[in-house]
């Protein structure tokens, strides 16, 4: 039935028929309708038309069993409406009707889109002087129309049914609304949101190697005691899990269940090949039948006896002979005549510049100009008569002239592209007027300021009295017109680029004789000119064949349409203009303001050409245009659309029509077959169709055939369409110094389906797209530069804002305001929408607006939109003219600069093309892993360090197996020797301990120990000290004792609730029997604040150590066997988990030997340490070390770091530290702090030569490019870019690899990402694409072995395979430490054994992460090959996405290179939506750039679709003190809405 409305929509505009053509298609016998179309028919009165209305309804409610005729009915009845009372017809109105079809298909699929959630102070509209005003009086956006079109919209809707319930259903079919999901943050979500959270408060996400979660009480509970310890930390009291976050992900989800159009394609994927769409053409597909056409010839050029044989040659004589006759009329800004320039004052103007150009702007020998030079011609568009005295002057000069614009900034758009042609040109010297001149921007010395990319030019003044009269024996060289260049005309292309135009003076002489033919200019006749003068149909018209006919040219400037829209129309009244030169904007304008003055007659019009009638939807203009005016005398002969291009000039126009003849007739054509470049009718099964009018035949003297767009020339077939290329000598020439795109667009030999040339003539590419129709019409359908290829069809940019426009537009943006262009993005090319929104439109407004606009496109073009951004008014780059500067647009959205205020991306819409999940094969078995290693002549992964058996150390402390043994025997022997030293942030030393000191110490706080907290052997105690020496004498002191001491990080004073859980959860788990700490923080663990986190009264005994009675220990504890427990390790992992591990005594001593031995640590060696001491490895080197190997360690706190950036560097060079360790934290704080002060480093002193091994501790993937720019910034200040490496550790064992002082220096490789998402290995080279450098991380320590194996067969892998690292060391912790043991997880994860293999009866300990063995070349220490261990990422930590296993980080480091005001990110999964939170570092206008440039950089690279955005302030995404990002921390504080984020966008 629509379909049906939209044919007769198209009957009624061609033949103005009544309402029988209505009555005998659709609604037979119904005489409601009948006598509603007689109502208008009749009658202009609003009066009428709320009467039909009242008809309307009450036919439409004896149709209410077809609510799809009903809906089409009332949308008829306003596009009828607005067609008699003179509606807004300037794009796309007649596309109104088959959009609401569209949407109304929508209100049965009951979708809640989930809005955006936004900071309400972040967006601010731009201020009320800054916004396009809703100016009826000046019609400058349509207003008035506009209005009553929404009010008569309005009482549809509401008499009807609300056109905003067809999008805002709910999930489950309740009257939730998109508007309601926006009111979530004031209360709970509802419907869905209760089981999402249920789901989330007991899920936790399980792995073979997670280790136990020590919380437990009782095994089959850890984990809702990790949720509940998880809960207390990060969700306060009175948060609720179920929130807002998890309903509108929830709608998300339900969205996305819907099917995708097209279908997903089928694909073949290679792992190690790119991807390469199978072709899967679309079997109901129209294909072109017509045969091939043939050129098509315009008729002959006349000869006239009185053509002059140049241009030039017709102003002389008119000049000469007609001198007073007037030749062009300027207005002032209120659209009166203030200037008459006449053909005398043409010529002796023209002349007198002429002469100053050639002879008195050089000397006689230097002249700066010659013949053949090009000069820029800089003049605003009001001042048409000092633009055509320059433009003839250079003529008669015979220099060529480049009218350009009047830069007005230095950040003009495009400017700087205008910049580079006048460079190319060889432009040395600019022309303009003396008041354009004055109003250049200056700088404050007064000169012209130097605009970007432009050449330095010399400014000349081409006013009257600036030149001088030329000698009356000096004429003017007028030859006969050649091929010689006359002109440049700029051209901006689709990538931004300008190239210029060179027209040839026999081309500009015959253009104009054909212009003249084909609209029949005679001596003396007045045309209005509304276009551009510099340029296009403006120039050949208005400049050009104006002078060759001796016309009389009004000019209405653009500033003068804008204050009074209606002045050309006046013009043409006043004046008895035959012709009028317009753009279907003008007409639109004159529409809106046609109510202001009635008394005006377009009786004299003979042509009204309209130069924009290649616009597919200027039908619409045209019609509702000669409807208004028919009755000024307006004659619907007149009205002539032609089709223009700077390359081939004017392509076709229609001729002025006989009075009384039929019109000419039109075409609605089905835009899914304009889709695939195919002509057909539009047929009623299709919801879309496109009409089109011809622009009439081909200029005389020009021959027009069309060529497919892509590929080779070819000739289309007489149904095909293509683009339009014509010979002619009435045609550009080249492209000024481009050569190679000179060939390809105006050297064109068309060939046929076989490839061979048809003729010898060369055609021009026009750019326009089209066919030649019945009676050898020209029709246009699109331009190339709007072409948008997307899955191999073809879409106009023009279509789709239509589209966009009749989606109700006029409360939410501007109507003149809209660009749409394509950015490729994953081996497709994806379509933007952007539009000004109105300052006073809702949010609501908005994202309705949006959705609406997503559906009527996906309905009417079928094809997706993937993003859609609103922008500020008056925000969107702008042309000259006030257009859209659509390739400056694109290239502000791809640089994240468009700073849009809402926006809408729909990747899982659009992006169909994406490989097909990885199905996981069966399990291979172990012997299979086997042969497939020795058929492929891999040697088994393994790695180890030195034997520490074959290790010769004549070290005295081999004989102690205890490390208490050692501190009392050096407290004995060098009593007075330092090994700790503490600074503060000034760098002076705060405290010191020597030998001797810290073994008294020590005993003091075990006799406490003993006395005071009545403790006995076996004890756990926890240690809560800041980092100092304090903690080191406690954990001594523990040892001496025999209790076991636990390490904990102290709470923040500040932040009580978010750290001390941790604290008492450690506590509880550790069934600690007292706590050591100071009295400051004792006093703090029992405050009223921290009895507001946790329950205080049930501390366990606290002893402060500040002051110690000075009683010696009766006996110090010695453990029975070396297996005995030394202390437990405590820490929260990056998953969330709270693990603890257990050291023996003997794995201490082991640990430490393996440390000394590796970095060659001896009593005379100082090493700064600048770790936090509480866990891993740092606690190793702060408290462990120095004991063990005698050495002094320099101890900085890295908080201190804070205040003093230069702490850490100052003390490595002050005290000339060989060895120095550190976290990725310090590291990254320097880099940051300090890589712009390296000078400031010299001026203090700092030298950094004497660092032999700068070490990052870490348990995770190196972070290669953090350590090249440490290394890369502070090599100026003596860092060797040797001397930085890292280690590697796990919960399993702390230390496996250290690079130590001996070995080669750590290798680096590169690998295939692609490879290693299917959990293999592939070596690229440099500067692959898609692929990884990682870095080798150190030196495995002596008596470790690795051997990397199938986490799921537990069989060994062959060299550079990937498979979980196992271990085997003296020094690997003895276990998880749980109050209720798990002997399988025990078992599993450190005492577990290969399936197969030569090491299957060696015990190994899992450590949870990937990572591979190469053999290198190089030679390690003991004369073999090198094994370089390569670690990849933690098991735990992956996510498993379409099959496929990714690491967080990789995705995080392709993020926070997009953007430069990316601070830090993080992504983590939910509910297999792909969440990516991005701290956001610049203004929070940038929020929403983030977004697209999240989702493309993560599409491209990791062929993901981003589901969520989270733009988020710095400092949200949390990181431990070993700098690594707690994901599942900040996922749980999402999903309970805690982050208060700058903006959340939910991905279609």
């Amino acid at each position: 039935m629509y379909l049906q409305l939209q044919f007769i929509t198209f009957k009624i505009y061609v033949k103005s028929a009544s309402s029988q053509v209505f009555e005998h298609k659709v609604f037979p016998k119904s005489g409601n309708w009948l006598r509603i179309c007689q109502f208008i028919d009749q009658s202009y009165s609003w009066g009428c038309i709320q009467l039909a209305y009242r008809h309307i309804l009450n036919y439409a409610q004896a149709m209410a069993s077809n609510s799809c005729t009903c809906v089409s009915l009332v949308f008829f009845f306003l596009l009828y409406c607005c067609k008699t009372e003179c509606m807004n017809f300037h794009f796309a109105d007649i596309h109104t009707e088959a959009v609401q079809a569209a949407l109304a298909k929508h209100k049965e699929q009951k979708m809640a889109l989930p809005m955006p959630t936004k900071r309400r102070s972040t967006f601010v509209q731009s201020p009320a002087d800054a916004c396009t005003p809703p100016d009826t009086s000046s019609a400058s956006e349509d207003e008035g129309s506009l209005r009553r079109q929404a009010a008569l919209s309005a009482a549809l809707h509401q008499s009807l049914q609300n056109a905003e319930s067809w999008i805002n259903r709910s999930i489950q079919g309740s009257s939730t609304s998109s508007s309601a999901s926006s009111t979530l943050s004031h209360g709970e979500g509802k419907g869905t949101s209760g089981s999402l959270a249920d789901v989330f408060a007991n899920t936790r996400i399980e792995n073979f190697s997670v280790p136990p979660d020590v919380t437990a009480t009782t095994s089959s509970s850890s984990a809702r005691m990790m949720n509940t310890f998880i809960r207390q930390k990060y969700f306060p009291p009175g948060v609720p899990v179920s929130s807002r976050v998890s309903t509108k992900i929830q709608q998300l989800l339900n969205t996305l269940k819907r099917p995708k159009r097209p279908p997903l394609k089928e694909f073949f994927v290679d792992d190690f090949e790119e991807i390469v769409e199978v072709p899967q053409p679309d079997p109901n597909q129209p294909k072109p039948e017509g045969r091939q056409m043939t050129p098509v010839k315009g008729e002959p050029l006349g000869v006239v006896c009185n053509w002059p044989p140049a241009l030039e040659a017709a102003l002389q004589r008119w000049g000469t002979t007609q001198a007073k006759c007037p030749c062009l009329t300027a207005l002032d800004v209120t659209g009166k005549p203030v200037y008459t320039l006449t053909y005398g004052k043409l010529w002796s103007r023209s002349l007198k510049l002429a002469y100053t150009l050639l002879n008195k702007l050089g000397t006689k020998n230097e002249p700066v100009l010659k013949p053949g030079d090009r000069v820029a011609l800089v003049y605003p568009n009001n001042d048409p008569v000092m633009f055509m005295v320059a433009f003839y002057g250079c003529l008669l000069a015979e220099v060529i002239p480049v009218p350009i614009e009047v830069p007005l900034t230095r950040k003009d758009a495009g400017g700087q592209q205008i910049g580079f042609l006048l460079g190319s040109c060889g432009i040395a010297l600019a022309l303009t007027t003396e008041v354009c001149l004055k109003g250049l921007p200056k700088t404050q010395n007064g000169e012209i300021v130097q605009f970007k990319g432009w050449p330095r030019l010399k400014w000349v003044v081409t006013d009257s009295k600036y030149l001088s009269k030329s000698p009356k024996d000096w004429q003017p060289n007028i030859s006969a017109a050649g091929t010689e260049p006359a002109y440049i005309e700029y051209k901006t292309s689709k990538e931004g680029s300008v190239m210029g135009v060179t027209v040839s003076r026999i081309a500009m002489l015959s253009h104009c004789q054909a212009l003249s033919q084909a609209c029949n200019y005679s001596e003396g006749e007045t045309i209005v000119n509304v276009l551009d003068f510099k340029k296009d149909a403006g120039l050949w018209h208005g400049i050009l064949t104006n002078v060759m006919n001796k016309l009389h040219t009004v000019s209405v400037p653009y500033s003068v349409m804008k204050t009074c829209p209606l002045s050309w129309v006046q013009r043409v009244h006043a004046h008895k203009a035959k012709v009028a030169l317009v753009k279907c904007r003008d007409l639109h304008w004159a529409m809106m303001a046609h109510r202001d003055q009635r008394d005006v007659s377009l009786s004299s019009l003979r042509m009204l050409i309209v130069t924009d009638g290649a616009n597919p939807w200027s039908v619409s203009s045209c019609d509702a245009f000669l409807s208004l005016f028919q009755s000024h005398g307006l004659k619907p002969e007149a009205i002539c659309p032609c089709a223009t291009s700077p390359e081939a000039m004017t392509i076709a126009i229609r001729r002025p029509g006989v009075p009384g003849a039929p019109l000419p007739g039109r075409a609605i054509l089905s835009m899914n077959g304009l889709s695939f470049g195919v002509i057909r009718v539009n047929t009623e099964d299709k919801n879309s169709a496109l009409t089109v009018q011809d622009v009439g035949h081909v200029m005389p003297g020009g021959m027009m055939c069309i060529v497919k767009p892509d590929g080779p020339p070819q000739l289309c077939k007489t149904d095909e369409i293509g683009e339009i290329c014509v010979s002619s000598r009435a045609g550009g020439m080249m492209y000024y110094g481009l050569a190679g795109v000179t060939k390809n667009t105006f050297e064109v030999i068309p060939v046929n389906s076989a490839g061979s040339p048809v003729g010898d003539v060369p055609f021009v590419r026009s750019g326009l797209l089209g066919f030649v129709g019945p009676g050898s019409l020209v029709f246009v359908v699109g331009k190339m530069d709007g072409l948008l290829t997307v899955s191999g069809r073809r879409h106009n940019a023009d279509d789709i804002v239509a589209t966009g426009l009749a989606v109700e537009s006029i409360k939410t943006v501007y109507r003149g305001r809209i660009a749409v262009f394509s950015v490729s993005v994953f081996y497709d090319e994806r379509i933007v929408v952007v539009a000004e929104q109105r300052p006073d439109a809702s949010e609501e407004d908005s994202f309705q607006w949006m959705s609406r606009v997503l559906q009527a496109i996906d309905s009417i073009h079928q094809v997706g939109v993937y993003c859609l951004a609103l922008v500020p008014a008056n925000t969107l780059p702008k042309t000259p003219l006030g257009g859209i500067h659509i390739s400056q647009t694109k290239q502000h959205f791809l640089e994240g600069s468009l700073h849009p205020c809402n926006i809408l991306m729909c990747p899982h819409t659009c992006v169909t093309n994406l490989p097909k999940p990885r199905q996981k094969q069966p399990g291979v078995g172990p012997a299979s892993v086997m042969v497939g290693n020795l058929v492929a002549g891999k040697r088994i992964a393994q790695a180890s360090g030195r034997d520490l058996g074959q290790i010769e150390d004549n070290d005295l402390v081999k004989k102690h197996q205890f490390l208490t043994e050692v501190l009392q025997w050096r407290a004995q022997a060098t009593p007075d020797h330092p090994l700790f030293l503490l600074l503060n942030a000034k760098g002076t030393t705060v405290c010191t301990a020597t030998c001797l000191q810290l073994h008294k110490k020590a005993e003091r706080i075990a006799s406490v120990l003993c006395d005071k907290g009545h403790l006995n052997a076996g004890d756990n105690v926890v240690l809560l000290y800041p980092p100092g020496i304090e903690l080191i004498t406690a954990f001594y002191g523990c040892l001496y004792a025999g209790c076991i001491p636990v390490t904990v990080r102290p709470p923040h004073a500040q932040s009580l609730a978010a750290t001390l859980p941790t604290v008492r959860m450690i506590v509880e788990v550790s069934k600690a029997a007292c706590i050591l700490t100071t009295q400051t923080l004792m006093r703090l663990l029992k405050s009223r604040e921290a009895a507001a986190a946790v329950d205080v009264k049930t501390w366990p005994t606290i002893i402060d150590t500040d002051d110690l009675p000075r009683k010696r220990l009766s006996q110090i504890y010695k453990p029975p066997t070396p297996e005995m427990l030394a202390y437990l390790d405590f820490s929260v992992s990056t998953t969330g988990m709270l693990t603890g591990v257990k050291m023996s005594h003997a794995a201490v001593s082991g640990l430490c030997r393996a440390i000394k031995l590796q970095c060659e640590l001896y009593s005379s060696r100082q090493i700064a340490i600048c770790l936090d001491p509480y866990c891993g490895l740092g606690f190793v080197l702060w408290c462990l070390c120095s004991v063990y190997s005698g050495h002094q360690s320099i101890l900085i706190p890295p908080m201190e770091l804070e205040s003093n950036l230069f702490l850490w560097l100052s003390t490595v060079s002050q005290y000339k530290i060989r060895d120095t360790f550190c976290s990725y934290s310090v590291m990254e704080l320097c880099t940051k702090g300090l890589g712009n002060q390296v000078e400031m480093l010299k001026a203090r002193g700092i030298n950094l030569s004497c660092v032999r091994t700068c070490v990052v501790v870490a348990e995770e993937r190196p972070r290669v490019s953090l350590t090249h720019s440490f290394s890369k910034l502070f090599k100026d200040i003596g860092l060797s870019p040797r001397a930085v490496s890292t280690t590697f550790g796990s919960r399993v064992n702390v230390a496996i690899c250290l690079q130590g002082t001996s070995g080669p220096d750590p290798t680096t490789v590169y690998v295939d990402l692609k490879s290693l998402r299917h959990d293999r290995v592939r070596l690229v080279e440099r500067g692959a694409p898609q692929s990884l450098l990682l870095s080798e991380s150190g030196k495995i320590l002596p008596g470790v072995k690795v051997v990397i194996v199938n986490p799921e067969t537990k069989g060994p892998l062959g060299d550079s395979h990937l498979g979980e690292i196992w271990v085997n060391s003296p020094h690997t912790a003895s276990g998880y430490y749980t109050i209720y043991d798990n002997e399988t997880l025990q078992a599993d994860h450190f005492n577990t054994r290969l399936s197969f293999g030569d090491a299957a009866q060696t015990l190994w300990a899992r450590t949870g992460y990937l990572g591979f063995v190469r053999r290198t070349e190089l030679t390690a220490a003991s004369g073999e090959r090198h094994d370089a261990l390569y670690v990849v990422g933690a098991l735990d930590e992956t996510l498993e996405l379409r099959g496929l296993r990714y690491h967080p980080i990789d995705i995080e480091t392709s993020v926070s290179r997009t953007h430069r005001s990316i601070a830090e990110c993080a992504v983590f999964t939910w509910t297999n939506l792909l969440v990516v939170v991005v701290e956001l570092c610049g203004c929070e206008q940038e929020a929403l750039d983030l977004v697209p440039l999240v989702t493309n950089v993560v599409l491209e690279e990791h062929y993901l679709i981003v589901g969520v955005v989270v733009v988020v302030d710095p400092g949200v995404i949390p990181i431990n003190s070993r700098g690594e990002k707690q994901r599942m921390h900040l996922r749980d504080s999402f999903l309970a809405d805690q982050l208060d984020p700058i903006y959340v966008a939910y991905n279609m």
